[in-house]
């Protein structure tokens, strides 16, 4: 049952990229009451790989993307990222800053917030590699999702008032960051109407487009019951069958990617990753090879 609990903890850290007491100059801690301790040399080498992530994203000549970051090894259950949000260029907060949906750990509840790219990239368990993941937008898509994640009131109406980092993507019950973006995106271009329902009007419209999230495999039943002593996961809006099959139905970045790719001619990523030494950015939808290996075509940076 111990290694059991260490998985289940694993896994719940990692789908919950945004559990956080957020402080917009300090990395935010994946578990509520754990930091995450790092040295000079680390931040100093986050902050320029931070720095090489605006860059690419001032190079695209777009002005919206859907950017995701690494936080725990979720290998294991096959997922390189865990939190997604929507980074503007023309934010109020500053370029390219992330507007996204975390876990206030002392309120308990869900809270939206503005980070810059620096305070985004640092809030990872792992300062000696990470990946950060840019999907671009073109301009009318953009744009618009761009309206609807500033027009604060629709962002607020947007948002669940109980979290669970593996919410049911198509429950009404509970939320997590990733499927407060996925409702963004249906509210930014499903012309969903006026009135309290704006969530269910959001899921029949990701249902009725397509939207099918890869199911996650827990695994074990042990696992799912080592779950319980975890407070920000839960299990009940989760369909029984789902339960039984071990295979639960959650919003993750990879398939937020999925969706836009299918769904948004002319939509282009951007991947980079750092291992401490040099960071590598790749121009594609073909994924950075583990370990932050470059291959033929990949720009390589050097950190030290």
């Amino acid at each position: 049952m111990r290694s059991s609990l260490r998985q289940a903890l694993v896994l719940a850290a990692g789908l919950a990229g945004c559990v956080a007491a957020c402080n917009a100059a300090s990395a935010a801690p994946l578990l509520c009451d754990r930091g995450v301790p790092m040295t000079a040399a680390q931040q100093d080498r986050l902050l320029r790989f931070a720095a090489i992530v605006k860059q690419a994203l001032d190079g695209s000549g777009r002005e919206v993307a859907l950017v995701a970051r690494s936080g725990l090894d979720l290998q294991r259950f096959g997922i390189r990222y865990s939190h997604a949000g929507v980074s503007l260029q023309a934010s109020g907060n500053g370029p390219w800053s992330v507007r996204q949906l975390y876990f206030a750990c002392e309120e308990g509840r869900p809270r939206l917030y503005d980070q810059g790219m620096a305070g985004f990239v640092l809030g990872t368990s792992r300062p000696e590699i990470g990946y950060i993941s840019a999907v671009l937008l073109p301009a009318a898509p953009g744009a618009g999702l761009a309206r609807a994640a500033l027009d604060d009131p629709l962002a607020v109406r947007l948002l669940a008032p109980r979290y669970s980092a593996n919410a049911h993507a198509f429950g009404l019950r509970y939320q997590n960051c990733n499927q407060w973006v996925m409702e963004m995106l249906a509210a930014a271009w499903g012309s969903l109407g006026e009135g309290d329902d704006l969530r269910p009007q959001a899921q029949r419209w990701l249902a009725a487009n397509g939207y099918a999230p890869e199911p996650v495999d827990v695994g074990s039943h042990l696992l799912m019951a080592a779950g319980a002593f975890v407070p920000w996961v839960h299990y009940d809006d989760h369909p029984e069958e789902d339960r039984f099959a071990l295979k639960l139905r959650v919003s993750l970045p990879a398939s937020i990617e999925a969706f836009v790719r299918e769904h948004v001619p002319g939509a282009e990523r951007i991947e980079l990753c750092h291992d401490g030494r040099q960071a590598v950015v790749r121009r594609g939808w073909a994924p950075v090879a583990e370990g932050c290996r470059p291959e033929a075509g990949d720009e390589v940076i050097a950190l030290d």
